[in-house]
């Protein structure tokens, strides 16, 4: 049996207790045994967070933006170099692949990070004829998320460089020197709050993990990031969306998808004509009751099924809540729903997508 692929940061986690969790061949870090002391670092300090299974590929070439929007719903036209995109990308028939982020270094330089590498070969699929490469360096890019109010603050003590000027989804495309290791640093992240990504050199990572907890950086694992994110409305691949299945409509992703300039991706046709009506819509339900209902239950109105419950969880600040792929009519806020049980329903309320932060401001601040 393939042992899972560890990050380089898992013996120093190890160390200080982390438990984690195999997933499609790796290691992700579960625990640190206290996921309520993590929710409190992430919403009211400062936490870190070990992203490294998160697939990064490295593309260069003149055709390099091309490539990327041949199959990218975000506007490459739009994008200035130091710029983060966050989008789908998609099959000709407009449903997802993938979703991810594309960083522009330059007009023939990029990354893109994505959730699989299987995204390779259908990316390669989509691009014949065009002159680009794109190489998988995940291993040689470490990636540390430092997330929440305090981020900036306890970074800034150990940089050089002015934080201030970082805008939101904005990255610094030469290395600058973070608690004396050099790494890409971008204000990027997964949790609703302000925070901020960094791409070390793989021999410098665990010592910027040290110095960033010696800073009071608190660690954290999947148990802290689920009700963050959950919170935050982000979605996971392949738990909140089916590949090959839903649009980026049905999850609510209609400000990713460019189709008033001029971004030519395949399955534009398609998507233009489910935007005019989107059929789906991922919303929050605020669930009632202390049992939580298993992920893929029916969501009904009275007898008929409305929709799919695709992740749950008991918020420390909202208790029992989830994201549902919900059928249009019956999205609004307010609307009185029930969730499918082993005994019977659970009573839900429709909610916006970011429960926390309706008109997400937090991540700006």
């Amino acid at each position: 049996m393939t042992e899972p692929v560890r990050s380089v940061l898992h013996d120093v986690q190890e160390a200080r207790g982390a438990t984690f969790r195999d997933d499609d061949g790796w290691l992700w870090t579960m625990s640190f045994g206290d996921g309520l002391a993590g929710y409190e670092a992430i919403r009211n300090g400062v936490a870190i967070w070990d992203v490294y299974p998160l697939v990064k590929w490295d593309v260069t070439g003149p055709d390099a933006t091309a490539a990327i929007q041949t199959v990218f719903t975000g506007d490459l036209g739009t994008q200035v170099v130091g710029q983060v995109k966050y989008g789908a990308f998609v099959n000709d028939d407009g449903t997802i692949v993938d979703d991810g982020t594309v960083f522009k270094h330059a007009d023939d330089h990029y990354w893109v990070l994505t959730n699989t590498s299987g995204f390779g070969q259908y990316w390669a699929s989509q691009t014949h004829g065009l002159d680009y490469a794109a190489a998988n360096r995940t291993h040689e890019m470490p990636l540390l998320s430092c997330q929440g109010p305090r981020s900036r603050e306890v970074l800034q003590a150990l940089t050089g460089t002015d934080l201030g000027a970082l805008g939101y989804f904005r990255f610094f495309p030469e290395p600058v020197v973070v608690a004396g290791v050099r790494t890409t640093l971008m204000r990027t992240g997964f949790s609703g709050e302000l925070g901020f990504e960094m791409i070390p050199e793989r021999d410098g990572a665990v010592e910027l993990w040290n110095r960033l907890e010696a800073a009071g950086a608190v660690p954290i694992g999947l148990d802290t990031i689920e009700p963050a994110r959950i919170e935050a409305g982000l979605i996971i691949y392949g738990t909140d969306y089916t590949p090959g299945q839903d649009t980026p409509f049905d999850v609510s992703l209609d400000r990713m998808v460019a189709l008033r300039g001029d971004a030519a991706f395949v399955g534009r046709d398609r998507l233009t004509a489910v935007a005019a009506a989107p059929p789906k819509r991922l919303k929050t339900l605020l669930l009632n009751g202390s049992e939580l209902p298993e992920v893929g239950a029916d969501v009904v109105d009275g007898a008929l099924v409305v929709g799919t419950l695709s992740s749950r969880v008991v918020s420390p600040e909202f208790g029992p809540i989830g994201l549902a792929m919900l059928a249009t009519e019956v999205s609004a806020d307010g609307t009185q729903l029930a969730v499918a049980g082993g005994a019977g329903t659970v009573a839900a309320t429709v909610g916006p997508l970011s429960i926390k932060d309706p008109d997400k401001k937090r991540p700006r601040t």
